[in-house]
């Protein structure tokens, strides 16, 4: 039986978000496993999609600092600065033994695939972990992740369907020709109304003016997310990073809005967070 392209998206969709709310709520271990996959598996994605550009990203060296990366922002095991320097001293000296096509675009691979992937996933265990001094508060930072995930969703939705049947003016041409402003405002629009709504129904404990913030913070760096990711395909000639998620793609494109926006959503909880 041949099942239809929107048919296989929504049966990996009911399947998929469901188990990945709940991690999200669980936390702990569970949590720093999802959030490892994603950025191993988005890092062999984008090695892949930059492999026709000539440039052979250091798998090993780049998994095992993305492994490195997330593991310490859960559970801190060296000085982050010391760890930044192993990685840079150590992927220099492995290009040496390499041998494959220019250094140079080996080196800016890997050193892109792993501060722009690792370190941007290692800001959403920060988030989830956030409020890990206490137990009884420990289910915040479940509650923060799932609303920054949902408002993402309905982000993207009302961009791409709105921007669809009223989009006139184009966004990035060179980037994405089917991206409109008006598709980007109206993403920006109900990326503020959901986070404003997620503070009224699953976190209250922020005020209305942190919904706000994110809410703009998604609104605005969740689409130049999508943008960044799909400047890196285009200039490949690629629709998508894999198909390892059946009518959805790659967990690159999955997860493109989540990995950009958080750190920008840590940077202010760091800040302003009371």
């Amino acid at each position: 039986m041949n099942l239809s392209n929107t048919t296989i998206r929504v049966i990996v969709a009911f399947v998929g978000i469901p188990t990945m709310l709940f991690v999200c709520w669980y936390g702990k271990f569970l949590f720093y496993l999802l959030t490892l996959a994603i950025g191993l598996v988005a890092y062999y994605e984008f090695s892949k999609i930059i492999r026709k550009k000539n440039s052979n990203a250091n798998l090993i060296i780049g998994c095992l600092a993305i492994i490195s990366i997330v593991t310490e922002a859960y559970n801190s095991f060296v000085d982050f600065k010391v760890l930044v320097l192993c990685i840079i001293i150590l992927t220099l000296s492995f290009e040496l033994f390499r041998n494959k096509g220019s250094a140079v675009n080996n080196l800016g691979g890997t050193f892109i695939g792993v501060f722009y992937i690792g370190l941007f996933a290692s800001t959403l265990i920060l988030i989830r972990e956030y409020y890990n001094q206490s137990e009884f508060l420990y289910n915040r930072g479940g509650y923060l992740i799932i609303s920054v995930l949902a408002t993402i969703w309905i982000c993207d939705s009302a961009a791409f369907f709105l921007g669809s049947s009223f989009g006139r003016h184009k966004l990035f041409p060179r980037v994405s020709p089917n991206k409109s402003w008006e598709g980007a405002i109206a993403g920006f629009m109900f990326s503020l109304i959901t986070m404003i709504v997620m503070k009224e129904l699953l976190v209250n404990f922020i005020s209305i003016l942190d919904a706000v913030v994110l809410g703009v913070i998604i609104g605005v760096f969740g689409q130049l997310g999508d943008l960044v990711e799909s400047l890196l395909k285009r200039d490949v000639d690629v629709k998508d990073s894999s198909s390892i998620l059946p009518g959805h793609g790659g967990i690159f494109d999955r997860f493109d809005s989540l990995l950009f926006s958080s750190p920008f959503i840590y940077l202010y909880m760091f800040f302003f967070f009371r």
